[in-house]
């Protein structure tokens, strides 16, 4: 099973944090504690801006 990762940026501070594509609970910033990420029951629903992929090999 895989799954993206994205990086995303936080609509009130600017930071940046690598978040799963498929979370299972609400990820908030780690420097302002405004929420990223929210679960949905599928796909992430983001709430900062999505910035870039994050790809593993």
């Amino acid at each position: 099973m895989t799954g993206s990762f994205f990086a995303v940026e936080c609509a009130d501070c600017g930071n940046e944090q690598t978040v799963f594509g498929k979370v299972s609970t609400t990820v908030n910033c780690a420097v302002c504690g405004s929420t990223l990420a929210r679960p949905t029951g599928g796909q992430t629903a983001f709430e900062g801006e999505v910035v870039d992929t994050v790809e593993a090999r």
